[in-house]
């Protein structure tokens, strides 16, 4: 029974481990307190400890697993929630200016970066785009942006 537990409590360690460095929302961490306190009541009453020996260890490892359980998930949550600061994906949302428009398409600086850009739909009296008018990237495939003209309330900072 000691073997066992000593696997138990080792195999729960890990499992909390990993789930702290690949958050997947407790799926791999809630086993691993479970296994604490059953390593912790098996070690500890293998070794001879009393009932009450295992009982307080076994409370003690499952309320330490659970209290960095929920520090994870808070974490985890935490960065989910977190707006895209890099890489193409930030660029939605961002403000430029068009440099040379021909229907449907041109090509729009934004954030010091000179990009094709079209048009976005949805748009039923479409306004002219003319160079230095300020636009709103919409969408991004590939190295288009899908822009559309810039409202009064989105240039005011």
């Amino acid at each position: 029974m000691t073997a066992l537990g000593i696997a138990l409590l080792v195999v729960g360690a890990m499992l909390i481990l990993i789930e702290a460095h690949v958050p997947r929302l407790g799926v791999l961490g809630a086993p691993g307190v479970i296994a604490l306190g059953a390593g912790a009541l098996l070690a500890v009453g293998g070794l001879g400890g009393g009932i009450v020996a295992a009982l307080v260890s076994a409370v003690l490892l499952v309320a330490l697993g659970a209290g960095v359980l929920t520090l994870v998930l808070h974490k985890g949550f935490a960065v989910r929630n977190r707006r895209v600061r890099a890489g193409p994906e930030r660029l939605v949302g961002q403000i430029g200016v068009v440099r040379a428009w021909e229907e449907p398409c041109g090509k729009v600086l934004v954030d010091g970066a000179l990009w094709h850009a079209r048009r976005s739909w949805g748009n039923e009296q479409p306004e002219e785009l003319h160079p230095g008018d300020e636009i709103v990237v919409e969408r991004i495939d590939g190295l288009t942006l899908t822009v559309r003209p810039a409202e009064s309330w989105e240039l005011v900072r």
